[in-house]
């Protein structure tokens, strides 16, 4: 697989990585021995960037890539691990975000034991805590790489000022953001930020959360999952409006020769050598199928089709509904 750099001085990775929030239950029930399936297939794939959180299912993330990594030695050194912090939840459910120094480290030591690593490669601040400004949010992490415990910094679900500010205290080797075909808020200036300043584009949901693939979650398992049952563009009458587009990729992808996780992989690559996306699923059958888009050479002639069958705006809804969007900062 193409390799891309993770920051202007970091390791070279797999072009497209993996995203294990898929390792928690958020898109449907899992568990320890397929979660390792997958690990597995990556190895064989190149996939060598695997991106978790401590909230992505309370730990049990990063406790299926712990037990993958001492049940198969020398597996750490072909991984790029990542893991992210700031989000907490009070006993009613209630959301907030602390990106203080303490908080952060407690978080990062936490993770690095159900990892069962002494280092993490790269460490998110998962969303930005208004209390500190990019500033001090930048040296809370700096101290983090000082201390060994994390060899980089990174940000997530941030605007390209808040990008530029903490730049100028500690570098930055990658910005998290949803981007996709139907999520392009990150082309007007993060992902020009980002390729100005060296800054990985790490690209989340790549596939649209399913509806940009040959087989979106149907119907009746959406209503059993609390994310996307309240997403706006999993609710009607958006999802029947999103669906029936996306009948044009599809049909556009196998006229390509491919398959339309492949196709949408493959037009995010296009974005710039920057830009890595993270795709994630439960099915190895569906890893393939996402990772393909990394031998998938696009011709402009190629990306004036995909324009014209999804472009700019394309999707019903928005991305997030009021509650989902409180956290990440939005800039335009």
């Amino acid at each position: 697989m193409e390799q891309r750099r993770l920051g202007a001085n970091g390791p070279e990775v797999g072009a497209i990585g993996y995203g294990a929030m898929s390792f928690s239950d958020m898109y449907g029930p899992t568990n320890e021995t397929e979660s390792h399936a997958i690990l597995n297939a990556c190895r064989d794939l190149g996939v060598t960037h695997l991106d978790t959180a401590n909230v992505y299912g309370m730990g049990k993330s990063e406790s299926a890539i712990g037990t993958y990594l001492k049940a198969n030695q020398g597996a750490r050194d072909e991984f790029v691990i990542a893991t992210k912090a700031t989000i907490t939840t009070d006993a009613d459910g209630n959301r907030s975000f602390d990106n203080s120094a303490e908080h952060l480290e407690a978080e990062l030591d936490k993770s690095l034991q159900r990892l069962g690593v002494e280092c993490v490669d790269l460490f998110y601040a998962h969303r930005r805590d208004p209390r500190f400004t990019p500033e001090e949010t930048a040296a809370n992490l700096g101290r983090l790489v000082e201390k060994g415990k994390t060899r980089a910094i990174g940000l997530s679900e941030i605007a390209p000022s808040t990008l530029r500010r903490a730049m100028k205290v500690f570098p930055v080797a990658a910005v998290q953001s949803e981007y996709s075909l139907s999520t392009r808020a990150p082309d007007l200036g993060l992902v020009q930020a980002c390729a100005e300043l060296g800054v990985a584009m790490v690209a989340f949901s790549p596939v649209g959360r399913s509806l940009l693939t040959d087989h979106p979650i149907p119907r009746e398992r959406i209503a059993e999952l609390p994310f996307l049952s309240t997403n706006p563009r999993f609710m009607e009458p958006n999802l029947t409006e999103n669906l029936r587009i996306m009948e044009g990729f599809r049909k556009l992808a196998a006229e390509m020769g491919t398959t339309a996780a492949g196709l949408a992989n493959a037009w995010l690559l296009t974005r710039g050598p920057h830009v890595i996306p993270i795709p994630g699923t439960r099915s190895v059958e569906h890893l393939r199928e996402c990772i393909s888009g990394a031998a998938l050479t696009l011709t402009a002639t190629d990306l004036e089709r995909i324009e014209a069958v999804l472009p700019v705006g394309w999707a019903h809804g928005d991305r997030y509904s009021d509650v989902q969007s409180i956290g990440p900062e939005r800039y335009c």
